[in-house]
């Protein structure tokens, strides 16, 4: 029905940056809320960043001052730039978005990408 494709997820030196990508594809009738997600080793998944349809922004006290949440709303992609990146980021990182499905005035759901590994590690 939906699915999400995340990318650029990898392996980088403390402070160094990276930039998540997620694309949704499949049949839908339109996007609102994106967002990501992580989950680290032994812990619970914990929002990240999210981001409204029309550029609302929130995120997570740990991460604020070094992320930034954007997206494109014809390509239906989220973004998530990363700066000085610490240990404590290493993460699978997921993205999710809101989307409204179905026939008529459709149905919201929220649907989930498969994650993308990141490593923080000198």
């Amino acid at each position: 029905q939906v699915q999400l494709v995340e990318s650029g997820g990898g392996l980088v030196q403390p402070g160094g940056s990276l930039r998540l990508s997620c694309a949704a594809s499949g049949s839908f009738i339109d996007i609102s809320t994106m967002g990501w997600y992580r989950q680290a080793p032994g812990k619970e998944r914990e929002h990240v960043a999210s981001i409204t349809y029309d550029g609302s922004t929130t995120y997570v006290d740990s991460m604020k001052d070094r992320v930034t949440v954007s997206r494109d709303n014809y390509k239906n992609t989220v973004y998530l730039q990363m700066n000085n990146l610490k240990p404590g980021d290493t993460a699978v990182y997921y993205c999710t978005m809101r989307c409204r499905t179905g026939k008529g005035w459709g149905v919201w759901s929220a649907f989930w990408g498969l994650g993308t590994q990141v490593a923080v590690s000198s």
